[in-house]
C-alpha cells in the first residue's frame, strides 16, 4: 500500500536493460528497472550513478527502495565503465548534458518503462517522483531540482528543473566550483553548479571525512548544496564518513574506502523515510527517523534542516 513501510523480505522483481530509443545520443539509453512484486500507487525514484558505474551498481540503496515500495530506474550514463567510451569521443565533453538529459528521457519513457517490465503495468504513481544520485549523479539529479550550471564568466545556464520531480536525495555532491582545484578548473568546467534556483525540496548527504582532490577546501565543500540553497532542505552530515559514504556503490566493491555497514543501514532508513514523506505529506516517518538519530546515545550522524 502507498504510504505503509514494507519489510527487507519483500520481494523485488528487477529488469535489466530495458531500452529507451534516444536518437543523437549515439546509442539507446539502457536503465534497470527494479519494483516490490506487488503493489500498486507505486512512488518512482530515477537514480543518477557516480562517475564510471551503471545500472548495475549501488544494490544497497536500489535494492532497499524497491524493498520498500520504491520502482526505482537506474540508468547508465555514457561515462559508464561499460562502454568504455575513448576521451576523444566527441561526445565527452557534452557527457555532463547527456546525463541530465538520460533523466528526462527517464521520465518522457515511464510508459515505456511500464509495459515492459512484466508485472509493472498501471503500478506507477506518476505524481510521486523524486530523483537521486551520488557523487557525480548527485550534480546530474540537483538539475532537475533547479540548480543550475556557471559558465565561465559566472552567468548560470539554462533552467533544466522539471516540475514533474517533486523531491530529491543528493549523496556527496561537488559544492561550489570557486574552490575547484586547477586539475578539475581544467577537465571538469560544468563543475560550477548554482543552488540559487535550487527550490525544491531535498535531503543532501555529507561525509565529515569526505577530503576531495577537487577541491581546495575540505569536507564542508559537500555541504554547499544544503547551505546556498532555498527552500526545504535537510543536511546529514555523516561522522567518519567518505565519499563512499560507507559502500553505497556496492557490497565490497573496490572504491569503498570507508566500509560501514551500520552507516549504509542509517543511509539506507533514512533516506527511505525522507522519500516518503516528501511524496506522501501526511507521512510522519522522517520525523520519527529525524527524532530517533537525535536520541541516539552514539549517532553515526546528525540532521540539520531549514
Amino acid at each position: 500500500m502507498p504510504g505503509t513501510f514494507l519489510s527487507d523480505s519483500t520481494m523485488v522483481i528487477s529488469a535489466k536493460p530495458v531500452v529507451l530509443p534516444a536518437p543523437g545520443r549515439g546509442e539507446d539509453l539502457q536503465v534497470r528497472v527494479s519494483a516490490p512484486a506487488t503493489g500498486g500507487d507505486l512512488p518512482v525514484v530515477v537514480f543518477s550513478h557516480g562517475f564510471g558505474w551503471s545500472m548495475n551498481g549501488y544494490a544497497p540503496l536500489a535494492d532497499h527502495w524497491a524493498a520498500q515500495g520504491f520502482v526505482v530506474v537506474q540508468p547508465t550514463h555514457l561515462d559508464s565503465r561499460t562502454l568504455g567510451l575513448p576521451p576523444e569521443d566527441p561526445r565527452t565533453p557534452r557527457i555532463w548534458r547527456v546525463r541530465i538529459e538520460d533523466l528526462t528521457r527517464v521520465l518522457d519513457g515511464l510508459d515505456v518503462l511500464e509495459a515492459s517490465v512484466p508485472g509493472l503495468a498501471g503500478r506507477l504513481d506518476r505524481d510521486r517522483v523524486a530523483v537521486a544520485g551520488h557523487s557525480w549523479g548527485a550534480q546530474t539529479a540537483s538539475t532537475l531540482l533547479g540548480a543550475r550550471v556557471l559558465d565561465s564568466d559566472g552567468v548560470p545556464g539554462e533552467d533544466m528543473s522539471d516540475p514533474r520531480v517533486k523531491a530529491g536525495v543528493l549523496l556527496a555532491m561537488a559544492g561550489l566550483g570557486d574552490d575547484l582545484t586547477p586539475f578539475a578548473v581544467e577537465h571538469l568546467p560544468f563543475m560550477r553548479p548554482s543552488f540559487d534556483t535550487m527550490t525544491t525540496p531535498a535531503l543532501v548527504v555529507a561525509g565529515d571525512n569526505d577530503d576531495s582532490a577537487l577541491t581546495t577546501r575540505g569536507p564542508d565543500w559537500f555541504t554547499d548544496p544544503y547551505t546556498y540553497s532555498p527552500g526545504n532542505k535537510s543536511l546529514l552530515t555523516l561522522f567518519g564518513a567518505e565519499h563512499s559514504l560507507g559502500g553505497i556503490p556496492g557490497y565490497e566493491v573496490a572504491e569503498t574506502t570507508d566500509e560501514s555497514p551500520a552507516r549504509v543501514a542509517l543511509l539506507q532508513g533514512l533516506t527511505t523515510a525522507y522519500l516518503r514523506s516528501a511524496l506522501y505529506p501526511g507521512d510522519t516517518g522522517w520525523k520519527a527517523a529525524a527524532a530517533a538519530l537525535e536520541e541516539d546515545p552514539e549517532p553515526l550522524g546528525k540532521l540539520r534542516s531549514k
